[in-house]
């Protein structure tokens, strides 16, 4: 039998920053990042929509970054939505600004990682089929999401997903804008290491010198090199 603990390979796949409409995202990268998003598309799964653009480099391959939004011309999914969008704490917080949420890592056998996961005692979600139409064509992937919509240790865990044949990255020119690092924080002791090192996510750096669970990157663009971190 595979052991649930073994490596699973994760790799870096996108990073999120909710806004409370994507005007307002739109707006929030040329201001502050002084790149412009590229059209997305709508996620009927969730009632919510999103623009991208690359943020590719060598360390963090077919990288990208997601602006989302609920898509107030959608019908209520039904269901909580992903990366925490309808917990009231962050959609006050909102009202402030875009801000970065969570970030999103590509496995190759979403069942296996979160079976690795299940073994450290940490529910992640379970298993949804997603598509939205670009304008190059579908996407679908599968992805886990937990029936409450938590991100958890604080966003700093990423969500899981497995992407079906075709990738966004494919179709993302260069933006202008790089990820240089990201860095996952944690309290001495906290089983967000454990968690991480099951999964065996690649390119990230790890301190435990916080007093919460939270992340933070660094990104290259056109206004200089730029910290953006997860509130805690």
């Amino acid at each position: 039998m595979n052991d649930p603990r073994a490596t699973q390979g994760a790799a870096l796949d996108h990073l999120v920053v909710a806004a409370r409409t994507l005007e307002e995202g739109a707006a929030w990268c040329a201001a502050t990042l002084g790149v412009t998003p590229a059209s997305g598309g709508r996620h009927a799964l969730m009632s919510t929509h999103n623009r991208v653009f690359s943020v590719a480099t060598a360390a963090f391959a077919r990288a990208y970054f997601e602006i989302i939004a609920i898509d107030a011309d959608a019908p209520p999914p039904g269901r909580a939505r992903w990366f925490g969008l309808d917990d009231p704490a962050l959609q006050a917080a909102l009202d402030s600004g875009p801000r970065l949420v969570a970030w999103v890592a590509r496995v190759a056998d979403l069942d296996a990682a979160l079976a690795a996961l299940a073994a450290q005692g940490i529910d992640a979600g379970r298993v949804l089929p997603a598509s939205r139409m670009t304008p190059h064509g579908e996407l679908r992937w599968r992805i886990a999401v937990r029936d409450d919509g938590a991100r958890l240790f604080g966003g700093a865990l990423p969500t899981l997903i497995e992407w079906g044949e075709v990738h966004p990255a494919d179709s993302l020119s260069a933006s202008g804008a790089t990820l240089a690092a990201i860095t996952l924080r944690a309290p001495e002791g906290s089983p967000l290491r454990a968690a991480l090192d099951a999964l065996g996510i690649e390119g990230a750096r790890f301190t435990n010198d916080a007093t919460a669970a939270a992340f933070g990157i660094e990104l290259d663009t056109p206004r200089g090199r730029l910290q953006i971190d997860v509130p805690t």
